[in-house]
């Protein structure tokens, strides 16, 4: 397996603790982008730099907070697009928060390719697989849709191929 350069990597035992947590906090959240994968195939397939997080944008005070109770401190304030937390160690989490309506699609401002905003309907929420622990993600489906609309780096092909294999008859 390849090793992460320039950054700390995210090893699955941390993102184990963050997701217990946010639990123990009563937050709602769900793993995105390379973790995210890795949960939905129930495996660790790669190095991470980082997990990513789509929590509420209206608990995200309490989300900084309890993130903040175990070293986390703001690097990136992007809000309420993406907010970017690192620990002393140089790991880092990826705050994407979300707004809901009133028919359960979450909706990120201005994260879209063109600045427009991203929805995660409701079907997009899902759960896997962290080591022993179960934990929410989204869906394949969603994790496509997300890696559209920008060129993909090889770590987006490669995990997209893990989703959606070639000849499976279920490929979007």
């Amino acid at each position: 397996m390849a090793v992460v350069t320039g950054t700390m990597s995210m090893p699955a035992s941390v993102v184990v603790q963050i997701v217990q947590l946010l639990r123990d906090h009563q937050l709602r959240f769900w793993i995105d982008g390379g973790w995210g994968v890795d949960a939905l195939v129930g495996r660790m397939t790669r190095p991470h730099e980082d997990v990513d997080l789509v929590v509420e944008l209206m608990a995200l005070p309490r989300v900084l907070g309890a993130l903040g109770s175990v070293g986390y401190a703001v690097s990136e304030d992007h809000a309420p697009v993406r907010v970017v937390c690192r620990d002393p160690h140089g790991r880092q989490i990826d705050l994407h928060p979300v707004t809901f309506d009133d028919e359960g699609t979450g909706w990120q401002t201005g994260a879209g390719p063109d600045g427009s905003d991203c929805a995660y309907p409701p079907q997009g929420f899902s759960e896997g697989r962290i080591g022993d622990c179960v934990v929410p993600c989204l869906s394949a489906e969603i994790q496509l849709a997300h890696h559209s609309g920008y060129e993909p780096r090889e770590r987006d092909l490669l995990d997209m191929a893990l989703l959606f294999p070639a000849g499976d008859p279920d490929r979007t």
